[in-house]
């Protein structure tokens, strides 16, 4: 098993926040700039998605929920319906 990695961690965390914020937006946004910001967006979203499906993210996961991670790290990145609802609600937007 991969073993896990608070930077990698720390890393997906800070680009799982940019990616909420920048979803949040589009969705609030005007259509015009919705479909460049869409398209400009994918190849992050798709490395959260490979992240999120990979050995890496479950090593991640299950340190987490060993407590091996410190405590006040975020780690929403590490939330299975967080990760999810992102990329359902980018999936949406993206067929808009």
């Amino acid at each position: 098993m991969t073993p896990f990695d608070i930077k990698r961690i720390e890393e997906m965390e800070a680009l799982y926040d940019a990616l909420l914020q920048a979803v949040a937006e589009i969705e609030q946004g005007c259509a015009a700039e919705a479909a460049a910001r869409k398209e400009a967006l994918q190849p992050e979203i798709d490395r959260l998605a490979a992240y999120y499906s990979s050995e890496a993210w479950k090593a991640d996961f299950a340190a987490d929920e060993a407590g091996l991670l410190p405590a006040g790290m975020k780690r929403g990145v590490l939330s299975e319906d967080g990760v999810y609802g992102l990329l359902e609600r980018f999936g949406k937007l993206k067929n808009e």
